[in-house]
């Protein structure tokens, strides 16, 4: 049918667009992943969204659609733990995996999803390619105390095609927010995840109260989804959609920095999570906080 009666609805301008209601956002999200519209439907949907804003309504909407089509992790003996993965490093290293180790050695299967979606900054997977980890090349159940990466395509191939429009138009989208916020797990799980700007806090709040999600949210680094390691950021909970404040962000000024690797460098961060690991370097205490808080989450499901 096409989703030109949906554009005509959201593509009214920032003043004169109207909201979707779920259902509409299910379907129109449906037919952007299976790939059913034109190109040019698809950048006019990224464009007005982008004008526009997705409501928690629409975002409901989008998460249902692509909760029914993607792969999904089967259900382990133990709540999965789910880490988006999509911004890299920029000026600091990409502690992402780190975080993920952690909760796995904490005996947590853990599931890292993610892709590049910008040329300059060194991502995740550059990190694990470091510690001798790679992709995962199909969506397979993760035992407790493992930690698997497996990249956005093989969770779902349009959604991997809508993220990377970006790379076209030079824009986000709603496909960048919706990653964040997905669960392609088929049990319980806890969610960690990061927002970059308030005014996304207060739209991943309540989306996240909206289905009902299970969750640790805090303002990540540089968009990772890692607690910051020179100072604890505000961490607020989630479970089955009820809100719990955790942690209050970290003030004044710093009695003392960690010792972080100073570049970004993908072999350097590898082996400064290699030194924490094993015991020879300490876990940055907002990280510590942060692996604490996830598993008290994870426990509690």
């Amino acid at each position: 049918m096409g989703i030109g009666i949906y554009l005509k609805e959201i593509g009214r301008g920032k003043e004169g667009a109207r909201s979707l209601t779920r259902a509409q956002a299910c379907d129109l999200w449906g037919q952007l992943l299976d790939g059913s519209v034109t190109d040019l439907e698809v950048g006019a949907f990224c464009l007005a969204m982008r004008i526009k804003g997705e409501t928690p309504d629409e975002m409901a909407g989008f998460l249902d659609a692509t909760h029914t089509r993607m792969q999904r992790v089967p259900a382990s003996d133990k709540p999965l733990i789910v880490i988006p993965s999509y911004n890299g490093a920029r000026k600091l290293p990409v502690l992402t995996p780190l975080l993920a180790l952690l909760l796995a050695r904490e005996g947590w299967p853990v599931l890292v999803h993610g892709t590049a979606t910008e040329s300059r900054r060194v991502f995740t997977t550059e990190v694990l390619a470091n510690l001798g980890l790679f992709p995962s090349t199909a969506v397979d159940a993760i035992a407790p105390g493992e930690m698997a990466f497996v990249p956005t395509a093989v969770l779902h191939a349009g959604l991997q095609r809508l993220l990377d429009v970006r790379r076209v138009v030079q824009l986000r989208n709603s496909a960048h927010s919706l990653v964040k916020l997905m669960n392609p797990s088929q049990g319980p799980s806890v969610l960690v995840t990061s927002y970059t700007h308030p005014e996304y806090a207060e739209s991943m709040t309540a989306t996240l109260e909206l289905v009902q999600g299970n969750a640790l949210l805090l303002r990540g680094t540089e968009g990772e989804a890692v607690a910051d390691a020179r100072r604890t950021p505000k961490m607020q909970a989630f479970l089955h959609g009820q809100t719990v404040s955790l942690h209050p962000a970290q003030a004044g000024s710093l009695a003392a920095l960690p010792d972080l690797p100073q570049t970004t460098d993908a072999d350097a961060t590898a082996q400064y999570i290699l030194q924490v690991l094993s015991g020879q370097a300490p876990v940055p205490a907002p990280i510590a906080q942060q692996v604490a808080h996830v598993v008290q989450l994870a426990c509690a499901l």
